[in-house]
């Protein structure tokens, strides 16, 4: 943001800047609630990547209402790595276990009852995951087109 502009930045642009300045404070000094970053690690088998992102399409907007939910990206792999990153931005903590423990979240993370032609459900398409949990510690955001 060029100097002397009265634009205000967006809860995402503060974050990405991570400039502790902007943020408002409490009558005691503590600074505002800031984003917390979850990042589902999800490993796949080679041929599985297409198939994840076809299961979170198909789920695509399931999270978009619940409290606290800032934002979803899903970061496939630009070389030969098999780990996919499932990016979620929430309020606080406490959003994103509100939304863990939901029914809904069970609901998106079950396998479907419904079997295949050969009688078996559909074959999981992660191998294994591991959350990971952040903060924006700084960054910039960029200038604008």
């Amino acid at each position: 943001m060029p100097s002397g502009s009265s634009r205000q930045l967006g809860r995402r642009e503060r974050a990405i800047t991570g400039d502790a300045a902007w943020r408002p404070t409490d009558s005691v000094g503590n600074h505002d609630e800031v984003t917390i970053i979850k990042i589902n690690a999800i490993t796949v088998a080679t041929d599985s990547g297409d198939e994840l992102a076809e299961r979170f399409a198909q789920r695509a907007g399931a999270v978009d209402g619940q409290d606290g939910f800032e934002g979803f990206e899903l970061l496939k792999p630009t070389d030969e790595r098999t780990t996919w990153l499932v990016l979620t931005r929430w309020r606080d903590d406490d959003a994103f276990n509100a939304w863990v423990s939901s029914p809904a979240f069970g609901a998106g993370h079950q396998r479907e009852a419904q079997p295949d032609d050969q009688g078996a459900g559909p074959r999981p398409a992660a191998m294994a995951s591991e959350i990971w949990s952040y903060t924006v510690a700084g960054g910039s955001a960029g200038s604008p087109s």
